[in-house]
């Protein structure tokens, strides 16, 4: 081999070879210390790709497990109520049964009527009080406004500025707004109610530059009505101008569990659970009365109906949850399943990156020697000269 001094080749090859061993050592260094294989785009740009994909799934599937979770949580809320106020309604069934029998006076059916209004009254309490998340659960939730209410899609003419339910049951409700009697009548084909709002108006309109608020409180309906001149108003009401016109509710988008990956409609659970007052449309128990023989004997009748409403729903609820166990115990299987995917792709193997190391690092020592050795090499180069 020629002895050269200013291209020392064997040098330039032994700090080529150091170079790509501490390359390599630093390379193996980092995989021990992060525990992955894949640490940048350059480690494997595929690999690298595809484990962010499954990353963001196990990521969204964690979270699917948390909603279901808590959905099974807000489900067994409504169901400690309903089980309260079922057995408020078999108590009101035991006091009209006593006072259906004619061995009670009218003195005694007066006190009898006096608990059966309270438990009406705390049965309402207990259904308005019943939140998860200032969520109330047992006055309509999963009830919402269809948009063919002609209350809304005309605005323009019924001055109508916003709509809020709670406790609204399903079904049409129809407007009758009779020009002149400052009145609003609203009914659902069962219960109706009618409020006064002269003191609402200025004259027969909305003053201008103002709203009003309607709330027929005995059907879950509150309506907001605007004079001239609001700005988030399309039209302004005046006496009669929501003659004839709806409010369609229904249960189908309201309370929703996001279950899956994707917004696809699969990967949704629709909980609807229906309005529980005993002053509600479902219940209906607003009406009844035990202070008569007749009426405790028709009230027998009405609470029988309205056990087995809330036992239906009751048992509505629990499939609910059941179905919610089963997904959480499903998705947990499938992030173990992903987790176990990403992790082949992506965490490194200790023992081989132990053995890769080791290897790095005596090339890396030998490579140093040689290079001292190649660069102490041209100094025997002086000898030729003395």
């Amino acid at each position: 081999m020629p002895l050269r001094v200013n291209n020392n080749i064997a040098a330039i090859n032994s700090r080529r070879q150091l170079n790509a061993n501490n390359r390599d050592l630093s390379t193996r260094l980092e995989r021990l210390s992060s525990g992955l294989r894949i640490n940048r785009a350059a480690d494997d740009a595929a690999g690298l790709s595809v484990r962010e994909g499954m990353r963001a799934e196990i990521s969204g599937l964690k979270m699917n497990v948390l909603n279901a979770e808590q959905g099974s949580n807000l489900l067994q809320v409504a169901e400690g109520s309903l089980n309260e106020i079922n057995a408020m309604l078999i108590r009101m069934r035991e006091l009209a049964v006593q006072s259906a029998s004619s061995t009670v006076n009218d003195s005694n059916r007066e006190s009898i009527q006096a608990e059966y209004t309270q438990l009406i009254q705390e049965i309402d309490r207990i259904a308005h009080s019943t939140t998860y998340n200032d969520q109330v659960l047992l006055t309509g939730f999963g009830n919402t406004v269809d948009a063919t209410s002609t209350a809304l899609t005309a605005s323009d003419t019924t001055g109508v500025s916003s709509l809020k339910i709670s406790g609204a049951a399903t079904g049409t409700y129809t407007f009758e707004d009779e020009a002149g009697d400052s009145e609003i009548t609203l009914g659902n084909g069962t219960v109706t109610q009618t409020i006064r709002i002269a003191t609402m108006l200025d004259g027969s309109d909305v003053a201008t530059g103002t709203t009003t608020v309607a709330n027929f409180d005995r059907l879950g309906v509150q309506i907001t009505l605007a004079g001239a001149g609001v700005s988030n108003a399309t039209g302004n009401y005046s006496d009669g101008n929501l003659d004839d016109t709806t409010i369609v509710v229904d249960s189908t988008t309201g309370g929703s569990f996001q279950v899956g990956p994707d917004d696809g409609v699969n990967n949704r659970i629709e909980v609807g659970i229906q309005d529980m007052r005993a002053s509600g449309t479902i219940l209906n128990l607003n009406t009844t009365a035990v202070g008569t023989l007749d009426s405790s004997r028709a009230a027998i009748t009405d609470i029988d109906q309205a056990i087995f409403k809330v036992s239906n729903q009751r048992g509505d609820l629990g499939a609910y949850m059941n179905r919610l166990a089963f997904t959480i115990s499903f998705t947990e299987n499938e992030i173990e399943n992903i987790q176990n995917s990403e992790a082949s792709i992506s965490d490194a193997d200790v023992a081989a990156e132990v053995t890769a190391f080791t290897r790095a690092q005596i090339l890396s020592q030998a490579a140093t020697s040689m290079l001292a050795q190649a660069n102490a090499a041209p100094q025997s180069a002086l000898s030729l000269l003395q």
